[in-house]
Formats: C-alpha cells, structure tokens, sequence
C-alpha cells in the first residue's frame, strides 16, 4: 500500500470519529441504538383514494343493482316518514285534551286590598304613592280606595260624588297614584258607597235622585281611567229604578281589546243562596258578602261556599273585609291570622282583604283605624333591645312571608286561580276542600280554628272530575308536626289548634 492511500484512510478514520462526538453532544442516542448509529426512515409511498370520476360514476350508477338499491332506500325511507306521522297522530289522538281555560278578568288574577283611611295606612295620597312598590309585592292585583268624596253624614243634600274631601288628599294626587299603580300592573277601584259616614249606606227616602248623583260621578271618575267602582249596601241599591243606567255606565262600551270596568257590590246579613241571587239580578262582577265573619260553623261556611263555587268569578272572599275592618278583628291570633290568610287564598273566588292583614295588624279601637306599620325590616340595636317588641316584629314578618307564599302560589296555579271545587270533611270548627283543574296540580285545604286538634278522614263521593291519593305532600302548614314537603296519609290526617296546611299532589291521568 502506498504512502498516499495509508494517509486517506487515516483521515477517513478521523472524519468518522468527529461525526460519532458530534452525534453524542447533540443528544443521548434512542434506547437500544449504539453511539453512532444513525437510523433512516424512508417514507412510504402514500396511497391517495381520488374517488371515481365523473364518467365511472355515471356508468356505476346507471347499473341495474344501483337502481334496485336506490329505490329501495327511497321506498325504505318514506315508508319510515308515514310510519312516524302516524304515530305522532296517534298520540296527539290518544292525548287527553287540555281544558279551555275559562274567561278570566283582572279581578279573578289576585287579591283585592282595601284602603278606606289614608292617613292611617300611609299618611295621606302621597304616602299611597310610595307604597305601591310593597303592594306590588304582595301580588295585588287591585286597589280599592275609599271613601273618601264629599258628603256630610245622612245629608243628601251635600253629597258631590266628583269632588274628594280635602282631608283625604287632591285630585291631582289621585290622578298621579292611578297612573303608578297603572304602570305597575295595579288597578283602582273607587268606593261611591253615597252616605259613608252616616249609619246606613244610603240615605232615607227616595234615592232616585242619588242614583242619578251617582251614575254621574262614577261616569265622572272611570273617564279619568279609574278601573271600577264599589257601592254597599247592594240588596238596597239594585232595586232602585236607575240601578241599571248605573250598571250600563260602568260596564258599557266593553270589547275584546278594552279592559273590562268592574262594577262591584258589599252585602251584609244575606244568605248564601241571596247572594247568588243577587250575583244574577244586579249584574255585579263581583259582589263581597259577609259570610265567614257571620257564621263560625265549619259545616255552615262549607254549606255556604257550596251554593256559591260555581258563580267564582263573580264572587270575593273576606274575613272583615264587608264592613271595611282588619281581619285580626276576628283572628285574634298570629296563628289564625295565618289559618285565614290560606283559606281566602284557596277558596273559589277572589280574596279580599283590608290594609295590615299581610301583616295581622291589630284592629283600630271604636271608629279608629288602625295606624299601618312600614318599619318592620328595621332590625332594633344590639345595645337596646325590647325583647316582646322585637318578638312582635319578627312575628309580623313571619306573617306577611307567608302571606306573599300564598300570593304568589294562586298566581301561578290554575287549581287555584280557577279551578274546580269539591268540599271534603267538616267538623264544628275545621274543614278541608279540594281544588282541581284538568292536569295541573291538585291542592287540598285543611284548616281547624277550633281550640283542640281535629283529626280528619278526606274522602270524596265517587265523582267523574276528580279523585284522591291514599297520600299527599305537604306543600304549605303553620303546623310543626306537618313539615313541608312531608308525606300525609289522607285517611288521617291530624290538625293542631288553630292550625292549618295546604297539601298538594299531582295528576296522575
């Protein structure tokens, strides 16, 4: 070998060493390589799928298998679309139908609340103004207001039913409420009830004249967007001679499009059955008896709200409300207070109630109305705390949530806003009822104002329209031994003194 070959292969030597540290300062080599190696990866040839061309493809799909395999998915497919609208038929068929809902006024919607005396509830028409905020809470569906027009006791002669007495507030201050409360979805209803200060609703004698006195001013206040208007004293009133001019002046000019005026009447001392007389004679749309104040006998007050389920809409529901006064008047407990608030919110009809029962304010001594209380989210100071004060406090409020409870319910359950009515077991002093409407939830009220526990069997007389459980939720109770949400036997159901509970349990088909 010569001297220039033995050089070549020296230097071919050293540029494989170099190579071999120059591939270990880049990197540790793979697991399983030896220093040095070095691995290739040829690619493969890659396969690319193109798809057949516009000439195969029309040359496949014009084969006899492609046409037989076209027509059978096509068939296939539209055999599926007839077999799904047949059973979408099928079910809508099978389906059991939703009741018509029935023909539903403002005053049906919610409770109805009565201010007779301003100064009392809110220190005069401007406090009214900024209360509507907390009355729109309540779930309120309507005011009625007053009266409060100029008039001297039992003297006709000074009546002006368009002029507001200037104690009570001014017209543009009116005007100025009606407009809020219009905003807030709260309707107004004016008492012209003529001869509110003397001892008799109307004056003695003839009274054609002051039907005509009145059909004026009410003509007088719904121009100026009042939503209804409120007399007592209806037994006496509709047989006046004008009694129907002011009928037709409150209800005329009623569309589809219009909200409707409510032309409302207060009786008193009238039985069940004259009251519904009287729903149908006078035309009223709602009229306000006296009722559950007059009569203390679970069987009597069940008895009296059989007569008058069926004319609902037309009929309001009140523990005071008839001659204006708190319903603590009656309910002299925080308990009972409670028990009444549930059963005027579950009866079939519009609950009626006077300024303060949201929150069981103590009634006025004599010919005093009670002053309201607005404070009552004002919790005391920890330095000076009155224990019974606080106590009454934290009451109240305990009273008036459970009032907005029920409120809000009737609002938003149509066996409750309108449903059915089918009266259960009755004692002396407790009774219970059922509301239905077609596949909503059904409510059952169970309330005893007696002074011992009252146990009940609720049984219903077999009736195509509804049926009972063996057992029911409890979905409301001022009872301790009922939680909510708690499941109760019907077939005993057990009721503390002065308690009461709303059960609840849904349609089962």
């Amino acid at each position: 070998m010569t001297k220039d070959t033995e050089i070549d292969l020296e230097e071919v030597k050293l540029n494989e060493v170099d190579l071999e540290k120059q591939l270990m300062a880049d990197g540790q080599p793979a697991a399983g390589e030896k220093n040095g190696s070095v691995k290739l990866k040829v690619p493969e040839d890659e396969v690319t799928f193109t798809g057949l061309s516009k000439e195969e493809l029309m040359k496949v799909a014009g084969t006899p298998g492609w046409v037989r395999t076209r027509w059978v998915l096509l068939v296939l497919f539209w055999l599926g679309w007839v077999g799904m609208l047949a059973g979408a038929i099928v079910i809508i068929v099978q389906a059991p139908r939703c009741k018509p809902i029935p023909e539903m006024s403002w005053w049906n919607e919610g409770p109805l609340y009565q201010i007779s005396d301003l100064e009392a509830f809110s220190g005069g028409m401007e406090g009214l103004e900024e209360r509507l905020d907390q009355l729109n809470q309540l779930k309120v569906k309507g005011l009625v207001l007053g009266p409060f027009h100029t008039v001297q006791a039992d003297k006709p002669m000074t009546l002006d039913l368009t002029k507001i007495d200037p104690t009570h507030g001014k017209e543009e201050t009116f005007l100025s409420v009606l407009g809020k409360a219009h905003k807030k979805g709260i309707s107004v209803v004016l008492d012209l009830t003529p001869n509110y200060l003397g001892s008799d609703p109307w004056f003695t004698g003839s009274n054609d004249d002051i039907m005509e006195t009145l059909q004026a001013g009410a003509e007088y206040w719904l121009n100026l967007g009042v939503d209804g208007i409120k007399v007592s004293g209806l037994s006496i009133a509709s047989n006046f001679t004008d009694w129907p001019k002011l009928r037709a002046a409150v209800q005329g000019n009623r569309t589809d499009d219009a909200k409707k005026r409510m032309l409302m009447g207060v009786v008193q001392g009238d039985s069940a059955v004259q009251v519904s007389e009287l729903v149908n004679a006078t035309g009223v749309d709602l009229i306000l008896p006296d009722l559950l104040s007059s009569k203390n006998d679970a069987v009597e007050r069940i008895r009296d709200v059989d007569v008058l389920h069926a004319q609902q809409r037309n009929v309001g529901w009140g523990l005071g409300a008839s001659k204006l006064e708190q319903l603590s008047k009656l309910a002299t407990s925080s308990d009972l207070v409670r028990l009444y608030q549930l059963l005027l919110f579950t009866l079939p009809g519009t609950p009626m109630f006077t300024y303060g029962d949201e929150i069981g304010l103590p009634a006025g001594d004599g010919a005093e109305s009670p002053k309201m209380i607005w404070d009552l989210d004002k919790e005391p100071s920890k330095d000076a705390v009155d224990e019974a004060a606080e106590g009454n406090r934290t009451e109240k409020v305990a009273t008036r949530s459970w009032f907005k409870s029920l409120s809000d319910l009737r609002g938003k359950e149509r066996s409750l806003l309108h449903g059915d009515y089918y009266p259960l077991n009755s004692t002396a002093s407790s009774l219970s009822f059922l509301r239905v409407w077609d596949q909503s939830e059904r409510y059952i009220t169970v309330v005893n104002w007696g002074t011992k526990p009252s146990k009940l069997k609720l049984a219903l007389p077999p009736t195509d329209g509804a049926k009972l459980p063996e057992t029911a939720k409890v979905k409301l109770s001022t009872d301790k031994d009922l939680k909510e949400d708690a499941s109760v036997s019907l077939d005993a159901v057990t009721l503390g003194p002065e308690k009461a509970v709303l059960l609840q349990f849904p349609f089962s088909g």
